[in-house]
């Protein structure tokens, strides 16, 4: 690490204003690029919640207008995952079992396992 910090030491006092400032502008382009791409990478992850050990997890989820939620059984036992409002049920969902739903509305959907109701959950949808 010594030797690395040298060697741009070196390298840096050979640039130029002129270069450096080029060199700084690319670099800064480039981290820009790589966040944006790992932004829109984050977007296009699945959105899930895994339903184990009679949790779901993460207990509280944001997600913009029109995201598909997918929930996932891990548990040994059956679960549903049912809105307080029945805008959306799952049948009872076996181990490895999911259930997806679309939310095209914001607003705040509490839900809970009907076979189970100290499970709850919420999805906030803005």
């Amino acid at each position: 690490m010594m030797m690395l910090t040298k060697r741009l030491r070196v390298a840096a006092a050979r640039l130029t204003a002129g270069r450096a400032l080029l060199v700084a502008m690319t670099l800064g382009t480039l981290t820009g690029s790589l966040i944006a791409l790992g932004s829109s990478l984050a977007d296009d992850a699945p959105k899930s919640i895994v339903i184990d050990n009679f949790t779901f997890s993460p207990a509280e989820f944001k997600v913009p207008v029109g995201t598909t939620v997918t929930w996932v059984n891990h548990d040994d036992i059956p679960h549903t995952v049912v809105e307080t409002d029945k805008k959306f049920r799952s049948k009872a969902l076996d181990t490895d079992d999911s259930f997806s739903y679309t939310f095209t509305t914001a607003g705040t959907y509490d839900y809970f396992c009907s076979l189970h109701s100290k499970m709850v959950g919420k999805i906030v949808v803005n």
